[in-house]
Protein backbone atom coordinates (compact mmCIF):
# COMPACT_ATOMS: atom_id res chain seq x y z
CA UNK A 1 0.00 0.00 0.00
CA UNK A 2 1.04 3.28 -0.80
CA UNK A 3 -0.46 6.50 1.74
CA UNK A 4 -0.40 9.77 -0.29
CA UNK A 5 -2.32 12.79 0.68
CA UNK A 6 -4.52 15.07 -1.35
CA UNK A 7 -6.06 18.85 -1.04
CA UNK A 8 -8.84 19.92 -3.19
CA UNK A 9 -10.66 23.38 -3.20
CA UNK A 10 -13.58 22.02 -0.99
CA UNK A 11 -11.48 20.14 1.65
CA UNK A 12 -7.56 20.15 3.00
CA UNK A 13 -5.27 16.85 3.47
CA UNK A 14 -7.47 13.71 3.23
CA UNK A 15 -5.07 10.89 3.22
CA UNK A 16 -5.55 7.99 1.01
CA UNK A 17 -4.30 4.68 0.81
CA UNK A 18 -3.88 2.98 -2.58
CA UNK A 19 -2.12 -0.34 -4.10
CA UNK A 20 1.30 0.16 -5.27
CA UNK A 21 1.21 0.01 -9.01
CA UNK A 22 -1.97 1.64 -9.42
CA UNK A 23 -1.44 4.82 -11.16
CA UNK A 24 -2.70 8.46 -8.87
CA UNK A 25 -5.06 8.97 -11.30
CA UNK A 26 -6.80 5.29 -10.82
CA UNK A 27 -6.54 5.67 -7.00
CA UNK A 28 -8.24 8.86 -7.32
CA UNK A 29 -11.36 7.95 -9.09
CA UNK A 30 -11.71 5.13 -7.09
CA UNK A 31 -11.40 7.15 -3.73
CA UNK A 32 -14.47 9.09 -4.93
CA UNK A 33 -12.42 12.53 -6.11
CA UNK A 34 -15.09 13.53 -8.35
CA UNK A 35 -12.76 16.38 -9.54
CA UNK A 36 -11.02 13.58 -11.31
CA UNK A 37 -12.56 13.39 -14.55
CA UNK A 38 -10.32 11.29 -16.33
CA UNK A 39 -11.93 11.49 -19.56
CA UNK A 40 -9.99 9.00 -21.46
CA UNK A 41 -9.14 6.36 -18.52
CA UNK A 42 -5.92 6.85 -18.69
CA UNK A 43 -4.42 7.01 -21.87
CA UNK A 44 -2.64 10.50 -21.45
CA UNK A 45 -5.54 12.10 -24.14
CA UNK A 46 -7.62 14.64 -21.95
CA UNK A 47 -5.51 15.75 -19.50
CA UNK A 48 -8.47 15.70 -17.24
CA UNK A 49 -6.57 14.45 -14.26
CA UNK A 50 -4.73 17.23 -13.52
CA UNK A 51 -2.61 17.51 -10.39
CA UNK A 52 -0.48 19.73 -8.81
CA UNK A 53 2.33 17.95 -7.49
CA UNK A 54 4.31 19.12 -4.14
CA UNK A 55 7.76 20.79 -5.14
CA UNK A 56 8.98 17.91 -2.47
CA UNK A 57 7.80 15.50 -4.22
CA UNK A 58 7.75 16.61 -7.75
CA UNK A 59 11.34 14.90 -9.01
CA UNK A 60 11.20 11.67 -7.42
CA UNK A 61 8.66 11.23 -10.28
CA UNK A 62 9.01 9.64 -13.74
CA UNK A 63 9.81 12.06 -16.24
CA UNK A 64 7.04 13.77 -17.92
CA UNK A 65 6.79 12.65 -21.71
CA UNK A 66 6.33 14.44 -24.96
CA UNK A 67 2.71 13.57 -25.38
CA UNK A 68 1.95 14.31 -21.51
CA UNK A 69 4.10 17.75 -22.29
CA UNK A 70 1.94 18.55 -25.02
CA UNK A 71 -1.33 17.95 -22.76
CA UNK A 72 -0.12 19.93 -20.17
CA UNK A 73 0.80 23.00 -22.07
CA UNK A 74 -3.24 23.38 -23.01
CA UNK A 75 -3.98 23.35 -19.78
CA UNK A 76 -5.14 27.08 -18.05
CA UNK A 77 -3.64 27.68 -15.09
CA UNK A 78 -0.83 24.61 -15.45
CA UNK A 79 1.94 25.54 -12.44
CA UNK A 80 5.51 24.37 -12.52
CA UNK A 81 4.49 21.13 -10.60
CA UNK A 82 1.73 19.72 -13.05
CA UNK A 83 1.31 16.99 -13.88
CA UNK A 84 -1.45 14.41 -15.21
CA UNK A 85 -2.19 11.66 -12.30
CA UNK A 86 -2.66 8.89 -15.17
CA UNK A 87 0.85 9.24 -15.80
CA UNK A 88 1.99 8.88 -11.70
CA UNK A 89 2.35 4.98 -11.05
CA UNK A 90 2.60 4.63 -7.22
CA UNK A 91 5.34 2.92 -5.97
CA UNK A 92 6.79 2.55 -2.50
CA UNK A 93 9.30 5.45 -3.21
CA UNK A 94 6.21 7.49 -3.21
CA UNK A 95 4.60 7.13 0.60
CA UNK A 96 3.53 10.77 1.86
CA UNK A 97 3.25 12.50 -1.25
CA UNK A 98 0.79 15.47 -1.20
CA UNK A 99 -0.77 16.41 -4.07
CA UNK A 100 -3.43 18.99 -5.00
CA UNK A 101 -6.53 19.27 -7.11
CA UNK A 102 -6.94 22.22 -8.62
CA UNK A 103 -10.06 24.06 -8.92
CA UNK A 104 -11.79 23.22 -12.49
CA UNK A 105 -11.39 26.81 -14.67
Amino acid sequence: MTTFTVSTASTQDISVQATAGQSLMEALRDNGFEDIQAFCGGGCSCATCHVVVNPDWFAKLPPVSDDEQDLLESIEGRLATSRLACQIPLCDELEGMAIMIPPAV
